[in-house]
């Protein structure tokens, strides 16, 4: 067996790829949030496992490993895949990016900019690192509509107990200390005369909590086991999955550590290999994943910005005695399943793709939450501030839980194109929002060719259906920020608004902010496009158990198998995915 510390480092990969015929018990596609952690602990469970990724691994890159250094990772040429939605940017004539609405002559429209990380540990190398639970509602809704128990909120909550590691938290029961993934609050500068702490306690007087102390409001638990969090509002601590000196943990770190570790788990981790597709048995009347096939060598992947369409790669195929666990993320998990001939029988005989399982859910049903902000700046420039704090707050249109998250700090972040984020000065404020459970979820991934290095159609199909709904929610979070900020004392206010109303225009309407809402929009949290759902759901990917339906010996686990968007940030429910698959496949085993 090939040494998995070179692997680990991206050598010896020639004689990985000659060694075609190696047989794991598991193979895992994709070393994200889901199928990395789930690779590390097949592994220390004593099997033998190949961890495929497409990437290189960047882990100790800095713009990687150091969470404040998000926007740098986002736009990391060595990490990025470059993926667009339906509309917004432009590739021009010289091969550089055009956004916005008035394109130069002879650009190709591209779409909205969704940059995804190819490298190893997947999108939790990239992210803002927002480590939140989703509502218990979502948990539960899973666990109706499978008629599967084990997924209630109650019973879900043991699965972050054992992979975090709460700094934030210490000695409290409610949460775990010896995980993997250790995950801290954001520190915000509360001392005697700090914008911060003005800010801070406009925002407290806000909510109603001008009475609870500031140091309290800050550090609030978002993810506290109370029944009643997903229903209280005000402000909270901001948590990422990084610690104390702000070192990204979670997958790039537990995978590293599971191979270098002295007990040798077996896990061999191959990079620079991007699977084209998945090998079956037709020798029984169940179709029986036996392995994958994959190409190697760097940037194959046409999202890829070092893409060069001649290098074709070399062939490779690596089989499985037990199983094929498919982790390739929201795009490529239902590309990947496509490929392979299983998704719409019609889509796939377009492409002349044999079709081994009609499933018509693969590739639909996408969901995100949708994103905007709004943005002002000072009379001065701001003094003492730190990092973002929490709001969460319950619009005029939501049930009974809270449907807005509002980060709000001395930032701008205004969405995704190339080159994000715009400076605005030292002078910049934000609230940025997330709307909680959209009401649309209606996107799409489609084949754009059986080549299996071509990026999918994607498209968000934004604002689909409940458009108004949506965006009155997010334009209550809109007004509630405003109304906060004008509470601003003099000399650093009053504000000039960039968006949605851009200054000296103070009084635009509801119909002309819900339409800037509507057309700048952004998200970066896609799921639900191989979803999990009941039996007689016929546009369910997966049972409860992860396992592709129609096959055997084939599962996915990663945010794709999500019913619907959890919560407001699905990094730290798509570690508790892989907690839970990896529960459901040692059962199996038994």
């Amino acid at each position: 067996m090939l040494s998995r510390v070179l692997l680990l480092f991206g050598f010896a990969l020639s004689a990985a790829a000659a060694s075609a015929a190696t047989m794991y018990e598991y193979i895992i596609v994709g070393s994200g949030s889901g199928g990395g952690p789930l690779a590390a602990n097949l592994a220390r469970a004593g099997h033998s496992v190949l961890l495929l990724e497409a990437g290189d691994d960047q882990g100790d890159n800095v713009n990687m490993s150091m969470i404040l250094n998000f926007n740098l990772a986002g736009n990391d040429p060595t990490t990025r895949w470059d993926f667009f939605y339906e509309h917004m940017t432009w590739r021009t004539k010289d091969g550089g990016f055009y956004v916005g609405t008035s394109p130069p002559a002879g650009a190709k429209q591209l779409g909205i900019y969704y940059p995804r990380a190819g490298t190893l540990g997947g999108c939790a190398m990239h992210n803002a690192g927002v480590s939140a639970l989703p509502q218990d509602s979502d948990w539960n809704y899973i666990a109706r509509i499978t008629g599967d128990d084990s997924w209630k909120a109650e019973n879900m909550r043991k699965h972050l107990i054992k992979l975090e590691n709460a700094e934030y938290a210490p000695g409290s029961n409610d949460h775990g200390h010896s995980g993997y993934l250790t995950i801290t609050q954001t520190p915000v500068v509360l001392a005697n005369g700090s914008d911060d702490r003005t800010f801070v306690q406009i925002m407290a007087d806000a909510t109603g909590a001008g009475r609870v102390s500031l140091d309290q409001l800050v550090t609030r638990d978002m993810n506290a086991n109370d029944p009643n969090r997903d229903t209280s509002t005000g402000i909270f601590g901001t948590l990422r999955h990084s610690d104390s000196q702000g070192r990204r943990t979670g997958t790039n770190t537990y995978i590293r550590a599971t191979v270098r570790d002295p007990a040798k788990y077996p896990l061999t981790i191959q990079l620079y290999s991007l699977v084209t597709k998945i090998l079956f048995s037709n020798s029984s009347t169940t179709p029986t994943a036996l392995g994958v096939e994959y190409l190697q060598g760097p940037s194959l992947y046409s999202a890829d910005p070092r893409y060069n369409a001649s290098a074709k790669g070399k062939v490779g195929q690596a089989i499985a005695s037990r199983e094929v666990i498919i982790a390739g993320g929201v795009f490529n998990s239902p590309q990947i399943l496509k490929l392979s001939g299983i998704g719409p029988a019609e889509e796939l005989k377009k492409f002349s793709i044999p079709v081994v399982v009609d499933l018509p859910g693969v590739g639909t049903r996408m969901a995100d939450n949708y994103e905007t902000s709004i943005i002002r700046l000072g009379s001065r420039d701001l003094h003492n501030v730190g990092g973002p704090y929490a709001v969460m707050l319950k619009s005029s249109v939501a049930n009974n839980t809270r449907d807005l998250y509002l980060f709000c700090g001395a930032l701008s972040f205004e969405g995704y194109w190339p080159g994000f984020p715009k400076d605005y000065g030292h002078s910049e404020y934000e609230c940025a929002i997330v709307h909680i459970g959209p009401h649309s979820q209606a996107g799409t991934v489609l084949l754009r060719s059986s080549d299996p290095r071509d990026m999918p159609e994607i498209n968000s199909h934004f604002f689909d259906k409940n458009a108004d709904t949506d965006l009155t929610a997010i334009l209550d979070g809109v007004k509630w920020a405003r109304n906060a900020f004008d509470r601003v004392p003099k000399g650093l206010g009053p504000w000039k608004e960039v968006h949605p109303c851009p200054s000296p225009n103070t009084n635009c309407t509801d119909v002309e902010q819900k339409e800037f809402i509507r057309l700048q929009a952004y998200s970066h949290h896609a799921t639900s496009t191989c979803q999990i759902g009941g039996d007689n759901d016929k546009m369910a990917v997966l049972d409860s158990k992860f396992r592709v339906r129609g096959v055997k010996n084939l599962r996915v686990v990663d945010g794709s198998a999500f019913p619907k968007v959890p919560g407001a940030f699905p990094v730290l429910p798509t570690f508790m995915l892989s907690e839970k698959a990896t529960e459901s496949i040692l059962a199996d085993i038994k």
